[in-house]
Formats: C-alpha cells, sequence, structure tokens
C-alpha cells in the first residue's frame, strides 16, 4: 500500500551534545525516555533501513547565538549525506539573524526556516519575524511552524488565533504546519482551504490511544489528501515509529491518499522550492 520509498518530511537532527540535552529534557519533563536514542548518522541509517528514501529535518535555536553553530553543523551534514533537505535554525534575537537566512536560502537543500514557537517562546506574528517571511516567500523557500497547541499543551504563543492574524498579514504563506494543526485539527484543516501555501505533517497525530490522536474521520483526510505530507518526528519518540504507520494503514484509505501523503506531496514540493 505504502510506496516503495517514502518521504519523511519531519526528522529532527542536531549535534550529538543538543540531542543529549533534549533527551534529558524529554525524560525529565514528560517522564518517559525517547524511543530512538539516536544520532544523527545513526537516524539517517534507521530510517533508510525502514524504507524512508528522501529525508526532510529540521532543528531550531532555543536561544540567542545558538542559531549559527546549528546552521554551520547543518552545511556539513547536507554535505556529507545525500537525499537530505533542511529546514535551517533562526532567532530573531541573533544581530545577524536575517544575513545568515539570506545565505542559508541560497542552499539547493534548504527547503527554508524552522520557528518551534513553543520552544522559542515565539509569536508566529511577532513582527521581528516579518522580514524572514518576505525573505522566504521571495525566495519560493518554505516556513516549517510549529504554531499548534498540540501535542502538548501549555504555550501562550500557538493556536489558531495567533496563526490567523499571522495569514492575514501574509496570505500566501508557504508553510508546513507539523500535528495535522493539533489540537486545532477541524480549524487548520478548514485553513487549507483559502491558503494555497499551507500544507500539514502527520507527525504525532496517529499515535493510538492518546489524548492528540487526529478524531477527524477518513473523509478529512481524502478530501485534503493534495496537501498532507507523511512526517514522523523521528527520533523523537516516545511511542514505536511504526504506530503511526500501521494507524494511517488501518484507517483503509484511498491508494491514492497513501501515494501523495507518502510520496507525491513531499517530491512535489521539494521540487519546488
Amino acid at each position: 500500500m505504502l510506496p516503495r520509498r517514502i518521504v519523511d518530511f519531519h526528522v529532527h537532527l542536531f549535534p550529538d551534545g543538543f540531542f543529549d540535552a533534549i533527551w534529558r529534557y524529554f525524560k525529565a519533563h514528560l517522564n518517559r525516555p525517547i524511543q530512538y536514542p539516536l544520532y544523527y548518522r545513526e537516524c539517517v541509517a534507521c530510517l533508510r533501513e525502514r524504507g524512508v528514501g528522501t529525508i526532510v529535518y529540521s532543528n531550531y535555536a532555543h536561544k540567542r547565538g545558538v542559531a549559527r553553530v546549528l546552521n554551520d553543523w547543518n552545511l556539513r551534514v547536507l554535505a556529507e549525506i545525500p537525499d537530505l533537505y533542511c529546514f535551517a535554525a533562526y532567532h530573531p534575537d541573533d544581530p545577524d539573524a536575517l544575513a545568515m537566512a539570506e545565505r542559508l536560502l541560497d542552499h539547493p537543500q534548504i527547503l527554508g526556516i524552522k520557528l518551534q514557537c513553543v520552544v522559542q517562546q515565539l509569536s508566529p506574528c511577532d513582527s521581528r519575524l516579518f522580514p524572514l517571511y518576505e525573505m522566504i516567500m521571495e525566495r519560493g523557500k518554505r516556513v516549517l511552524l510549529h504554531v499548534g497547541t498540540g501535542p502538548v499543551r501549555g504555550s501562550a504563543f500557538v493556536g489558531l488565533a495567533h496563526f490567523k492574524k499571522l495569514l492575514d498579514r501574509f496570505p500566501n504563506l508557504p508553510a508546513n504546519i507539523p500535528h495535522m494543526g493539533g489540537l486545532e485539527f477541524e480549524a487548520f484543516l478548514g485553513l487549507l482551504d483559502h491558503h494555497p501555501g499551507l500544507y500539514l505533517d502527520t507527525s504525532y497525530s496517529f499515535v493510538p490511544n492518546t489524548p492528540y490522536l487526529f478524531d477527524l474521520g477518513s473523509d478529512s483526510l481524502e478530501k485534503y489528501k493534495d496537501r498532507i505530507l507523511y512526517g514522523s518526528d523521528f527520533p523523537n519518540l516516545i511511542h514505536p515509529r511504526e504506530a503511526e504507520i500501521e494507524c494511517l494503514l488501518n484507517l483503509g484509505l484511498s491508494a491514492d491518499f497513501y501515494r501523495k501523503t507518502f510520496r507525491d506531496n513531499g517530491l512535489a514540493l521539494i521540487g519546488g522550492t
């Protein structure tokens, strides 16, 4: 049912020390260990062994001064590993943030910029980001924007109201929204009708028996199958990676849905940047 080689549009790769810190945070705050404590080369090898061809990864700068470290590392990793693409790090407090972004967006394997509004404590409609959005659109790139309230609640910077303010100013913003826009699934899906630049990815949204399980049924998935991307959030998972894939397969959706979501939509976005 799945394509022979799928595209994973939501992977996280970090330098080893960053991964160690992230995994400690998960264990301390979620009281559950990461299922796949693998460093970047191991992550890529693990995914390739499991049928993933093209990998799109991201990382994010949790504070000022970190983006340059991450992006220098990103450039080395992209040169090292084929068929790998990246959403680069950005922090608006860096004095050279826009100049750095301008250089990065010239790179053919950098699809755009990642903003993690919860971790960065950053509103998506912070006016400091407006020049970045304009640059992304001018360059034909994208923004990976964690602006939904799920899978973990608790930030004043996320949710539909914040994102709609941003879309009022930039209605054609080319943005990928992870976690199917959860936990406001219906509202974020509805945005696809009016904003052609938006895509949603499946990460952390099809884990059985969890409070963040996508709950709108198969019809909505079929309706928007041209605008959904498969993403795993690997390796920062507290559930088996295969659980979400099996959940999606068990829905018995059309072959067209699986082909588009797991391969074609992702390849089309990569080819269009």
